[in-house]
């Protein structure tokens, strides 16, 4: 898909273009995607976002990212977050943090939206 390279980390209308492009697009983006549902459970992981971390999409997909996959989001700054966006419906947020669970850590900007079309949350990390 040729709108690939208009997809930009932090643009407010983000939700829009995602919702239009397949799971294989998604896995095309320069920069991690993971979209869950409102209970944190991994619905969706692309390649950037396993590149990040060194998991691996098959190995995450339908296990709990803050529990199981990421227990370093863990917090009040990073799950509270998700967990409050998700209770008000209104996921829109944008903060940095270190990734640290069994990787070296890792600087982030964090993206959290909530998905247009259905009902389920983006997070997406990119590397500072």
């Amino acid at each position: 898909m040729a709108g690939l390279n208009i997809v930009g980390f932090g643009k407010d209308d983000i939700d829009n273009v995602l919702a239009k492009l397949s799971a294989r697009e998604v896995d095309q983006l320069a920069f991690g995607a993971v979209q869950l549902d409102g209970r944190g459970t991994i619905l969706q992981y692309n390649a950037a976002e396993a590149g990040i971390t060194g998991r691996v999409a098959k190995d995450v997909i339908g296990r709990n990212f803050f529990r199981d996959v990421a227990p370093c989001t863990s917090t009040p700054a990073f799950k509270g977050v998700f967990d409050k966006g998700v209770r008000e419906g209104n996921l829109n947020t944008m903060f940095e943090y270190t990734f640290d669970h069994n990787m070296a850590p890792t600087k982030v900007k964090i993206h959290m939206k909530k998905a247009i079309a259905d009902d389920s949350y983006w997070i997406f990390v990119k590397r500072l």
